[in-house]
C-alpha cells in the first residue's frame, strides 16, 4: 500500500519543525552554552547620564574572591571603537559627525548604562560583588535627553567637536517643486507628532561567550545575534584588528530580536578580547534591568508634516521635518533608519507628485537608538496615516474616501515615487475593501451607539500602509552610504540518499525559518521537509551572509536558495540524461522526478544523488561528482508589502482605559509560503504595535536619567491588552525575485499603531480632540475627558 506524502510545499500550513524542541525546553540559546573552564563577566555601568571620569580604582575589586581580572579603557587602549555600518552626508555633501564609540568609556560617560569597567571572575556573583568594590571618581556634568533640548543654544555637548550635537542635517526630494505645489494649494494641513521611544524587550536577554584558543590563535564568539557574519566582519576588522579567518561567530537559537540583536555591541568585543587575556572562556549575560540601559532603543522621532491639497481633496505635495534621536553614540545601522528607511517611504500608498523631507539627527545623553521592528517604516507610516485622518477631518471628507481618492491606481505600477523608490506591484483598493468588509465598517455606528448606552466611548481607526523590505541592491545601498553589501547566500547540499542540507546566511530568531525554508526545498525538489535540515548562524559553516532584518530572509535568502536549487536541477538533468540515454534538452524535472519528455522513463532525485556520489556509471570527464551548489542573490529592488489595518477600541470614561475590541489586518505580503506562520507573524507585530500605541514608552528625565528602567515602570502588552486579530492576505506578486515574495515580519508593527491611534481619536471626537500622542495611557485619556468636562462646566 502506497502512503501518499501530504503536500508540504509553498502554500501549505505546515507546523513549525523547530517548535518540537522549543516546546520541550530543548532549544540551545547562548546562555545555555557552557564552555570548559568558563569564567563570568560583570560590567560596571555608569549611573550618570553625563560625567567626566577622573579616575578608576580597581585594587579592591582585584583582591576579591574568585576575581581573575578587572579591565578598564586603559587596558583596551589598543583596540578600536565600535564601527558604524552606514554613513549619511549632510545637505552640503559633507559627511556626518561620527565620534568614536569606545568599547569601555574613555574619559567621559555619555548615557546611563555606558560601560566603564569589566570584572572577570569564577562565578557571576563573584564578578558582581567585585564590581561593587570598584571606585569611580565621577564629576557629574549637565545632560540632555531630548532632540529639541540638545539642539538648543547653549545645550551641553554630548561629544566635543560635534557642533550643536548635530550628527547630520539631511534632505531628500525637490524643495523648489514642492514649494511651488504648496503655493497653488487650495488647503494646507499641518500636523506634528512624536514617535515615542521604545525598549525592544526580547524574551531572551543578550548574552555572549568569548573563547580564545592559545594553540591556534583562534577566537570564537557565541552570541545572541541576527547576523553573525556582520559581527565577525565588524569586530574582527575594526575592533580587535584580527584576520576574519581567526574569528568564528556562532549565533545559536535566538529568543527574539526585533532588530535589537542586529548590531555589534561592546559586550561581544569585551568577552572576546578578554578571553585571550585570561586564557579562559568568558560568559556575560544581561539581566533585564541591564538590557533596558544597554540594548539599542527604537523610534524617538519628533516630526512636523504639511500636506498640500487641491479643491477636490487630491494631494499636491508633502513636506516633512523630523528630529531623530541618535542617543549618545551611533549604533551599527542607526544613521539609515531616519533617512533611507524613513523618508523614502513618505509617499506611502498615495499618488504624491512632490515630496520634500528634512531630517536632523541629534546626539543626546541617552542609550543609542537603532532599528526596531520596521526600522523607519513604522515612523513614516504613523506620521502619514495620522496626517491622512487629520486632513480628511479638516476638509470634511470621509477618511476612507479621502484615502481611495489618493491611492496609487492598480494600473500605475511600476510606480516611481518622488523620493527615490519605485514600487513594482500592489493593489491597495482590494486590501482596503476586504478589511472594511471583515471589520464590518459599515455597521460600526450602531456599535458606537450601543457602547454609548453603556457609558463607553467607541472608536474605529484605519491605516492603509506600505513598507519597503527585502533590503536591496548592494550597488544602490552602497551609493547611499551602506558600508556592506546586502546580498545573501544559499548552499543546497543533496546527500547521497537524497536528504538535503541547506546552508543559509539568514538567521532565525523566532520566524520559523527551519520550516519555511524547508518548504521551498519540498516544493521545488520534492524532498519531504523532515529530510531537510536548515543550517544557519555559524560563520564556520555558512559561506557568508548578511543575516536577518528587514523581512529579507525569504525575499533575499530564499531567492539565493532558489537559484542554488536551479543549479542542482540543471546538474541533475545532465546526470539523468546520461543514465536514461537521452538528450539533456529532453529531460524534465518536477518535484523529485526527472523524466524524459513523452516517455515513461524516470529517475528520482535519490537515484541522481546516489549516482553523483557513487559515480560508477558517470561521465566523470564531463561532470564533477557530488551534488552541492551555492548561489548568491543580490536583490534588484526592495519589496513592497502593504495592506489595510482596522482597529476598534472602547474607552472607559471613568478610568480612561482604552480597551481593544477588534483588530483586522489584510496584508499583501506577496506569495505566501506558510499561511499559519504568516498569521503568527502578523499577530505578533500587531501586539507590538498595540504596545507602542497604548502602553510603552522609554522615559528619561531632562538630564538623561532613565526613569522607565525596569518592568515596574515600562508597560509591556499582556494577553488581556490585546483583541482578537483577524488576519487575511491579498496577494500581488513581487515582480523581481524568483519567489514572488515580499515579506511579512514587520507589517503588523507598521500598520497597527496609526490604526489604533486613529481609533482612539475617533472615540474622543465629541471632546474636540484632533490628536493624542502615543502611548494613549489611561491617565492621559482620563485627563482629556475630564479636562473637557471641567472646561464645559
Amino acid at each position: 500500500m502506497n502512503v501518499v506524502q501530504p503536500f508540504e510545499g509553498i502554500g501549505a500550513s505546515v507546523r513549525r519543525k523547530e517548535d518540537f524542541r522549543f516546546l520541550q525546553g530543548r532549544g540551545m540559546y547562548t546562555d545555555d552554552i557552557n564552555r570548559p573552564g568558563q569564567t563570568h563577566a560583570f560590567i560596571l555601568r555608569s549611573p550618570h547620564a553625563h560625567a567626566t571620569i577622573n579616575g578608576i580604582d580597581t585594587a579592591a575589586a582585584k583582591a576579591m574572591p574568585g576575581v581573575l581580572a578587572v579591565f578598564t579603557s586603559a587596558d583596551m587602549a589598543a583596540i578600536g571603537g565600535l564601527p558604524c555600518g552606514w554613513q549619511i552626508h549632510n545637505k552640503d555633501g559633507s559627511p556626518m559627525a561620527e565620534p568614536k564609540h569606545p568599547v569601555l568609556a574613555e574619559g567621559k560617560v555619555r548615557h546611563v548604562g555606558d560601560p566603564v569597567a569589566v570584572v572577570v571572575a569564577e562565578t557571576r556573583s563573584q564578578a558582581r560583588d567585585a564590581a561593587e568594590a570598584i571606585v569611580v571618581d565621577y564629576a557629574p556634568l549637565p545632560g540632555v535627553s531630548t532632540t529639541e533640548a540638545a539642539i538648543a543654544p547653549g545645550a551641553p555637548a554630548v561629544h566635543d567637536g560635534v557642533a550643536g550635537n548635530l550628527c547630520y542635517d539631511w534632505h531628500i526630494g525637490d524643495k523648489a517643486a514642492t514649494d511651488a505645489a504648496f503655493a497653488k494649494a487650495h488647503k494646507v494641513v499641518k500636523f506634528s507628532t512624536t514617535n515615542n521611544r521604545l525598549v525592544p524587550n526580547a524574551m531572551e536577554p543578550r548574552s555572549a561567550i568569548g573563547e580564545y584558543d592559545s594553540m591556534s590563535g583562534d577566537y570564537t564568539l557565541y552570541t545572541t545575534s541576527q547576523n553573525p557574519h556582520v559581527i565577525r566582519l565588524l569586530m574582527g576588522a575594526f575592533v580587535l584588528a584580527i584576520p576574519e579567518s581567526k574569528l568564528r561567530v556562532v549565533a545559536p537559537d535566538v529568543g527574539g530580536g526585533f532588530g535589537s540583536k542586529i548590531y555589534h555591541y561592546a559586550e561581544e568585543a569585551i568577552v572576546t578580547w578578554a578571553s585571550a587575556k585570561v586564557k579562559r572562556p568568558i560568559k556575560w549575560t544581561a539581566d533585564r534591568t541591564e538590557s533596558f540601559m544597554s540594548d539599542a532603543h527604537g523610534r524617538d522621532h519628533v516630526s512636523t508634516a504639511e500636506l498640500a491639497l487641491d479643491a477636490d481633496g487630491k494631494i499636491l505635495g508633502l513636506k516633512v521635518h523630523t528630529l531623530a534621536n541618535m542617543g549618545a553614540y551611533l549604533s551599527t545601522f542607526a544613521p539609515c533608519v531616519p533617512t533611507y528607511l524613513y523618508a523614502t517611504l513618505l509617499a506611502g500608498v498615495y499618488t504624491t507628485p512632490v515630496i520634500y523631507a528634512e531630517v536632523k539627527a541629534v546626539f543626546t545623553h541617552t542609550v543609542p537608538v537603532d532599528a526596531y521592528r520596521g526600522a523607519g517604516r513604522p515612523e513614516a507610516t504613523y506620521l502619514l496615516e495620522r496626517l491622512m485622518d487629520v486632513a480628511a477631518r479638516e476638509i470634511g471628507m470621509d477618511r476612507v474616501e479621502f484615502r481611495k481618492k489618493n491611492f496609487i491606481p492598480v494600473d500605475a505600477f511600476p510606480y516611481q515615487t518622488p523620493v527615490a523608490l519605485q514600487y513594482d506591484s500592489g493593489d491597495y483598493f482590494s486590501t482596503l475593501a476586504e478589511a472594511l468588509k471583515t471589520a464590518d465598517w459599515a455597521g460600526f455606528e450602531a456599535r458606537r451607539e450601543a457602547a454609548k448606552a453603556k457609558g463607553k466611548l467607541r472608536g474605529i481607526g484605519i491605516s492603509t500602509y506600505l513598507e519597503a523590505c527585502g533590503i536591496a541592491p548592494s550597488a544602490v545601498v552602497g551609493s547611499l552610504g551602506a558600508r556592506a553589501g546586502l546580498y545573501e547566500v544559499g548552499t543546497i547540499r543533496v546527500h547521497p540518499t537524497g536528504s538535503v542540507t541547506v546552508l543559509t546566511g539568514t538567521h532565525s530568531h523566532g520566524q520559523g525559518h527551519e520550516t519555511t525554508l524547508a518548504q521551498l526545498v519540498a516544493d521545488k525538489l520534492g524532498v519531504p521537509i523532515a529530510n531537510v535540515d536548515i543550517v544557519h548562524g555559524d560563520t564556520a559553516k555558512v559561506p557568508f551572509g548578511m543575516g536577518t532584518y528587514g523581512s529579507r530572509s525569504l525575499a533575499v535568502g530564499g531567492s539565493a536558495m532558489d537559484k542554488a536549487m536551479d543549479k542542482i536541477i540543471a546538474k541533475g538533468k545532465r546526470i539523468a540524461a546520461h543514465l536514461m540515454e537521452a538528450s539533456v534538452e529532453d529531460v524534465e524535472f518536477e518535484r523529485g522526478t526527472f523524466r524524459v519528455a513523452g516517455t515513461d522513463k524516470t529517475k528520482s532525485l535519490t537515484d541522481i544523488s546516489l549516482t553523483a556520489y557513487v559515480p560508477h556509471n558517470y561521465p566523470i570527464e564531463e561532470i564533477e561528482p557530488g551534488l552541492e551548489e551555492t548561489a548568491f542573490y543580490d536583490p534588484k529592488n526592495f519589496t513592497y508589502p502593504g495592506g489595510c489595518h482596522i482597529a476598534e477600541v472602547e474607552i472607559d470614561t471613568e478610568t480612561g482605559k482604552v480597551s481593544m475590541v477588534n483588530f483586522t489586518a489584510v496584508d499583501d505580503v506577496g506569495r505566501v509560503i506558510n499561511p499559519m506562520i504568516v498569521e503568527g507573524q502578523v499577530q505578533g507585530g500587531v501586539a507590538q504595535g498595540i504596545g507602542q500605541a497604548l502602553l510603552e514608552a522609554a522615559v528619561y528625565d531632562a538630564e538623561g536619567q532613565l526613569i522607565s528602567g525596569s518592568m515596574m515602570d515600562y508597560t509591556m502588552p499582556r494577553a488581556d491588552d490585546l483583541a482578537p486579530v483577524s488576519v487575511a492576505t491579498h496577494t500581488t506578486l513581487c515582480t523581481h525575485n524568483p519567489l514572488g515574495v515580499k515579506g511579512c515580519g514587520e507589517v503588523g508593527a507598521i500598520g497597527s499603531p496609526p490604526a489604533v491611534m486613529n481609533a482612539v481619536v475617533d472615540a474622543l471626537r465629541d471632546f474636540g480632540v484632533n490628536h493624542v500622542e502615543m502611548p494613549a495611557t489611561p491617565a492621559k485619556i482620563w485627563n482629556i475627558i475630564h479636562g473637557h468636562r471641567l472646561a464645559a462646566e
